[in-house]
């Protein structure tokens, strides 16, 4: 459809509507809100931890509070939208907050694939040349890293207000369960077909980029274990990577699933979508500091120090 035989709506708001033929919408806005819930005190308590702690003032830490900031603002971006829909049937957006949560989850998007290859990078330079590590990485490189990720992650997700937000409109409704970008292009009055196309062009490369700098860095660490002579070591560097493979597994996993399910033709319902959508937002943002809070002896031991002097306490 083109501006010119299309009646072009001056929007002042939008309507949610991509959760209205959802069954049971109270129950799955509980499960929702208490997922993000878990999520937000999951990943400020990992925060808290290393922050308050001196001993964990280390670039891998300093990794693991960058990837739960970014889990905050993923979750964040979309959740308080269908937590409202839901339970108090909010289902109008402002204008300007709805481009503001569309850049954030898209920022954030992006963010997840930086975040887990700059872990990758932290793993492989600790694996491959430990002796090395800490005049490689150091604290201030480390932010420095994580700043410039931040940077180009905003460069890459500016591109797509850019693109919208001049566009005219014809509907005010968006059919998705929150503010994204297909859901805004699909609301003017264009043809979405060019606009699709350049958000997959991008994906595609950030997607298949990240991941492929992920397995070379893998690829290296293991042929790295595998020369050790010490089973003690090998089994050491197994634990150590173990927790970020989990992380790696959790957000690339339902990605690669709709990427499969897209090029093999298989047509899934809205309502099918969004639950595909939805647990690839949160399940990682709550599995990432599980992991990190279980697997990491640092702050494993923290936490039981922590809950051994309520007990005493008590």
């Amino acid at each position: 459809m083109s501006p010119g035989n299309a009646t072009t709506k001056v929007i002042t708001e939008f309507i949610i509507g991509g959760l209205d033929k959802v069954g049971n919408p109270v129950a799955i806005g509980i499960v929702i809100l208490v997922v993000y819930t878990m999520v937000m005190v999951a990943n400020t308590a990992n925060i808290c931890f290393i922050a308050l702690d001196k001993r964990l003032h280390k670039p891998m830490y300093l990794l693991i509070c960058n990837l739960a900031v970014v889990d905050m603002l993923h979750s964040s971006s979309c959740s308080p939208t269908m937590i409202g829909l839901l339970l108090a049937g909010a289902r109008t957006i402002a204008y300007a907050p709805c481009f503001i949560q569309m850049f954030a989850f898209h920022l954030a998007g992006v963010m997840e694939m930086f975040a887990i290859a700059g872990m990758a990078f932290d793993r492989l330079v600790a694996i491959s040349s430990p002796l090395r590590y800490h005049s490689i990485l150091t604290n201030m490189r480390t932010l420095l890293m994580a700043f410039s990720l931040w940077m180009l992650a905003c460069v890459f997700v500016a591109i797509l207000p850019g693109t919208v937000i001049p566009l005219p409109y014809c509907r005010s409704t968006i059919q998705y369960a929150f503010c994204d970008y297909p859901g805004l292009v699909r609301a003017t009055c264009v043809d979405p077909n060019y606009y699709f196309f350049m958000i997959t062009i991008i994906t595609f490369l950030l997607l298949f980029s990240t991941f492929a700098f992920i397995l070379f860095s893998y690829t290296r660490i293991m042929i790295a274990i595998f020369k050790m002579s010490s089973k003690t070591d090998r089994k050491k560097m197994y634990s150590t990577c173990f927790s970020h493979l989990i992380v790696v597994i959790c957000f690339y996993f339902p990605l690669f699933v709709q990427v499969v399910l897209t090029r093999l033709g298989v047509v899934l319902t809205k309502e099918e979508r969004h639950g595909l959508l939805i647990g690839a937002i949160l399940g990682p943002c709550l599995i990432n500091p599980i992991v990190y809070c279980f697997r990491t002896e640092e702050i494993k031991n923290k936490i039981f120090r922590i809950f051994t002097k309520i007990k005493l306490s008590d």
